[in-house]
């Protein structure tokens, strides 16, 4: 469902206090991150699994496995 760069996008910006750090973190702006997310979340939508905000896709990323408590 998600690319390698989303799903890096993804796991690095559920780690970071705000999209700026993880937009520092990987070097590339902050419309990039917002691009990814946008179209992450339009993914989620496109599969009838809506989110609304960082806690949904949290949500989301622990319940498809993308993501671990522990990596948090």
């Amino acid at each position: 469902m998600l690319t390698p760069r989303e799903l890096e996008i993804l796991r690095l910006w559920l780690r970071c206090e705000s999209k700026a750090v993880a937009s520092s973190e990987l070097g590339i702006s902050l419309g990039t991150i917002n691009t990814h997310l946008i179209r992450i979340r339009a993914k989620y939508a496109a599969a009838g699994r809506p989110v609304a905000d960082k806690a949904g896709l949290l949500i989301r990323a622990l319940q498809d496995d993308l993501v671990s408590l522990a990596e948090l």
